[in-house]
């Protein structure tokens, strides 16, 4: 069977989508497993969504234990499933089990951010999140030939 290509580009055909994430490296599930902010969370960062992390406070949206909020208690990339702290069922042998949660059945409502990495990166002016207002606008030639001929 084919490797993991770096240079696929997308597909119609589901099966093809489904194998692209079956054979996806470590490095690009992560990115797979973004999950949706909260709209206060959006106002303050300015993005749509972020990579969950263990510690983050999310809430369900659908399913079974829709409304109901937790923490992250673990996160698996090989599977692309997140675990929530106080979500679990009864097995017929009666013990409790954790269980798995989608990323695009969840919402992050408050951000772990003891990582330095991850609060630099939140808050970085020139980074991804930067404000459309807070990045200097990039003058063109013509603006740049005409302060040049207003000089002389």
């Amino acid at each position: 069977m084919k490797q993991f290509s770096k240079h696929w580009v997308g597909s119609k055909r589901p099966g093809k989508q489904r194998k692209y994430v079956a054979k996806a490296p470590l490095h690009v599930r992560k990115k797979l497993l973004n999950v949706s902010l909260s709209k206060e969370l959006r106002k303050k960062y300015g993005r749509r969504a972020i990579t969950v992390r263990k510690g983050d406070k999310i809430k369900i949206l659908v399913g079974k234990f829709k409304k109901k909020e937790g923490k992250v208690t673990g996160v698996n990339y090989k599977r692309l499933k997140v675990y929530v702290e106080g979500i679990q069922i009864k097995k017929l042998d009666g013990s409790m089990t954790n269980v798995p949660m989608r990323n695009s059945n969840i919402q992050i409502i408050e951000l772990n951010l003891d990582d330095k990495k991850r609060t630099e990166s939140l808050n970085n002016k020139n980074g991804p999140v930067a404000k459309k207002e807070e990045i200097k606008k990039v003058e063109t030639k013509k603006e740049l030939k005409e302060k040049k001929s207003e000089k002389k």
